[in-house]
């Protein structure tokens, strides 16, 4: 997903130079920007308009025609795969105390998916829930979890699951000592947990819909997104939703036009919501 940052006002990207740099993007990895707030785009293309030293705006679109490897740079900026694992813990505390009983109660199989997933923290966060709280769930095969996220190279170092250790200050020493492997200055996730989670390549602007599922996790996505979009993506996660199904948003975001009246809100502090049937 895209990533805002804060900083000093930039020149404005004339549109010309917007929609090459679009083309580009989309030419080279199928990437779009269609859907996205523009204010946020430009905020990242200046990033590395600065970072290669371009005079202006309209000389990084000349450098970006010429240079496959800034074509790669410039989608890694514009693609967020920073996160880390229990990323806001309430809302895992929630999940685990409340949502995941609920369902594993009332449903044989439980499919949850992570929308924006990154390097696989938020996924693999979540395997380590079932893991700890319902094992016999696990064992039983009865959980099965998906990540998603537009970048395909951020995917592949999720499969990896091999993290630097800033990205897991908030695991438990317990479950850091019981669920990871030291390795060269970082940690690996052990193959048990790692082989609860598949991933799959999956772009909001372009998915049409999703498989059934019980749960899905769509946390500080949406909010770089136009409302028209965010609308359009909400209604798709209705639709896949078993009914009774739950919606996990980030802190920042919140339903609203159509979408809203397919809700009910069960913990507006976690952002935590169940589909109507």
């Amino acid at each position: 997903m895209l990533n805002g940052i804060t900083g000093s006002v930039e020149p404005d990207i004339a549109p010309d130079t917007f929609e090459v740099i679009g083309r580009i993007l989309k030419a080279r990895s199928g990437f779009t920007l269609d859907g996205y707030k523009d204010k946020c785009v430009k905020r990242r293309i200046h990033i590395r308009v600065r970072a290669t030293h371009s005079p202006s705006p309209e000389a990084y679109g000349e450098l970006l025609t010429q240079s496959t490897a800034e074509q790669d740079h410039l989608l890694r900026v514009l693609t967020i795969h920073v996160s880390h694992f229990f990323r806001n813990p309430t809302v895992f505390e929630k999940l685990g105390a409340d949502i995941l009983p609920e369902l594993l109660q009332r449903r044989d199989q439980v499919r949850i998916l992570s929308v924006g997933c990154a390097g696989g923290e938020e996924p693999y966060t979540l395997a380590l829930l079932m893991k700890e709280r319902f094992p016999d769930a696990v064992d039983a095969g009865r959980v099965t979890i998906l990540g998603v996220d537009v970048d395909s190279i951020i995917l592949e170092q999720a499969r990896e699951a091999l993290y630097h250790p800033d990205r897991l200050a908030e695991v438990p020493a317990e479950l850091l000592e019981r669920h990871f492997i030291p390795e060269g200055g970082r940690y690996r996730l052990r193959d048990e947990v790692r082989s609860q989670v598949l991933f799959e390549h999956a772009d909001l602007n372009h998915r049409q819909g999703w498989d059934p599922c019980d749960l899905i996790l769509c946390r500080n996505v949406l909010i770089y997104f136009e409302r028209e979009r965010q609308e359009t993506i909400l209604n798709s996660f209705a639709d896949a939703l078993s009914p009774g199904g739950y919606l996990v948003l980030g802190k920042a975001e919140t339903l609203f036009g159509t979408a809203r009246k397919r809700f009910m809100t069960i913990c507006p502090v976690e952002r935590i919501y169940r589909v109507l049937s």
